[in-house]
């Protein structure tokens, strides 16, 4: 069992795909990582060596990861609300910051569809 920064590594899964459970890294982050230690990206986690887990755990390390890099982010974001960007004002909205329609879409960051009645009530039959 492989552990990276305090995230276990699955052992059933091919190694280029187990490394991408790490917040921050991608497929194609993992694949040069793999590349640069030499490492076939096809091996599973429970076949490498000692030594091999050390490489790859200082090479993943190396890399801004997991709770460095949502801190990252979050300060990103409250950085561009602060200073009152129109980005920051779409942050803080929950609304899409880059341009997208919202007319119809984006219903990621809207959340599910809130339906409204006519506003009118039904009579209650007595």
């Amino acid at each position: 069992m492989m552990r990276i920064s305090g995230i276990t590594i699955p052992d059933e899964k091919q190694l280029a795909y187990a490394l991408t459970a790490v917040y921050g890294i991608g497929l194609s982050r993992s694949k040069d990582i793999l590349d640069e230690l030499s490492i076939e990206h096809t091996r599973k986690a429970t076949e490498l060596t000692t030594e091999e887990e050390n490489a790859i755990r200082e090479k993943v390390e190396a890399f801004s990861i997991e709770g460095e890099l949502k801190r990252q982010v979050a300060g990103n974001i409250k950085r561009l609300k602060d200073i009152d960007s129109y980005r920051g004002s779409r942050h803080a909205k929950r609304l899409p910051a880059r341009g997208q329609r919202t007319k119809t879409n984006s219903r990621t960051l809207k959340g599910a569809k809130k339906t409204m009645g006519s506003g009118r009530r039904k009579l209650e039959k007595t």
